[in-house]
């Protein structure tokens, strides 16, 4: 594994994962178990952000305590990637989010933005939500078009990846950090994750 891939190991996330897999899993328990598992993945991806020390009273005496130093972006990326941000807002309901919204070139076949609403990354903390990383061409191209040097990190979310994704996306974006709750064997002839749990979009969206 490599030091910037990030596995949850976690039984309920396992478990979680097994109920998104299955093909007779129902869109409402689809969307929550989405939303579980990017709660973890939001614990996870967030255990080291850097803190301040800050004052505060209790009913008992004045103690010390923490707060997060620098501003924290949720950015799902579109339209899957909405499915991730309640639970990443469950975790850092004070989080600021951002979109990224991708499409497909009919002809190429390639992934290009399409829309974009982002607050300014200068020493914030990116957080990238999107369930699948299969070729890595949507995260990839939604990374080209930011000003990743400004931000203090960036990370991507990601519920399950393949091989082929990470190496892909690692190779373009050496510093980012991927989290993760599964990596799966490979993509087959058309680019889906294997086994996967077929296409994360349009089950959330119930457009099957």
């Amino acid at each position: 594994m490599h030091p910037n891939v990030h596995l949850l190991d976690h039984s309920l996330i396992a478990r979680a994962v097994t109920v998104l897999r299955d093909r007779n899993t129902s869109v409402v328990e689809f969307r929550a178990h989405v939303r579980a598992v990017a709660r973890g993945l939001a614990f996870q991806a967030t255990q080291r952000l850097p803190l301040v020390p800050v004052e505060v009273e209790t009913p008992l005496a004045n103690t010390t305590g923490a707060q997060l130093r620098d501003s924290v972006i949720a950015a799902p990326i579109l339209r899957a990637g909405l499915g991730m941000l309640d639970g990443f807002l469950d975790v850092l309901p004070d989080a600021i989010t951002g979109f990224i919204g991708m499409k497909r070139d009919d002809e190429t076949l390639e992934p290009y933005e399409c829309y974009r609403n982002i607050s300014d990354l200068t020493n914030a903390h990116l957080f990238l939500l999107d369930p699948m990383l299969a070729t890595g061409g949507s995260a990839r191209a939604a990374m080209r078009s930011l000003p990743l040097d400004r931000a203090a990190s960036h990370s991507l979310l990601a519920i399950i990846a393949a091989p082929e994704g990470i190496a892909a996306t690692l190779a373009e974006f050496p510093s980012l950090q991927i989290y993760v709750a599964a990596v799966d064997e490979r993509l087959n002839e058309i680019g889906y994750i294997v086994p996967g749990l077929g296409d994360a979009g349009d089950r959330l969206c119930h457009t099957l």
